[in-house]
């Protein structure tokens, strides 16, 4: 909770997120658990500072399909970005800047293969309906 403070400080960051659509319909912790968080997801993306994509299933694989990454870019010019790789007992940091050009693109496919952000809350809400009728 106290990580999520970083959006709604007086001066927040930019968070640009791509999730694919089967990550958020994977029955984790049961319905109560997941309609909180969509719900949270939603309250979220409404934040100025956030957009949300969702990459739908019949997109098929995709460039990140082997798992999730963040790209992190410093107001400070001087400060180069770095690819985050969060694994099971560690995590790892790329800054070369092959090894980030390549995540950069990835990322870009994807966002052009995710629904447009102002299709966010149609999908959100569609899985918050799919899973009331679930219940």
């Amino acid at each position: 909770m106290s990580r999520q403070q970083i959006l709604t400080r007086p001066e927040p960051v930019q968070l640009w997120v791509v999730i694919d659509e089967t990550a958020l319909r994977r029955p984790v912790g049961g319905v109560e658990v997941m309609r909180g968080q969509i719900e949270a997801l939603i309250a979220t993306a409404k934040l100025p500072n956030v957009r949300l994509q969702v990459i739908p299933f019949d997109v098929g694989g995709h460039a990140a399909a082997g798992g999730s990454y963040s790209i992190l870019r410093f107001p400070d010019p001087e400060l180069p970005d770095v690819v985050y790789i969060e694994q099971l007992t560690s995590a790892v940091y790329l800054d070369k800047r092959e090894d980030v050009d390549q995540y950069t693109t990835a990322m870009e496919v994807m966002c052009v293969k995710a629904e447009p952000p102002e299709r966010t809350f149609d999908v959100l809400d569609g899985i918050l309906s799919d899973l009331h009728t679930h219940s």
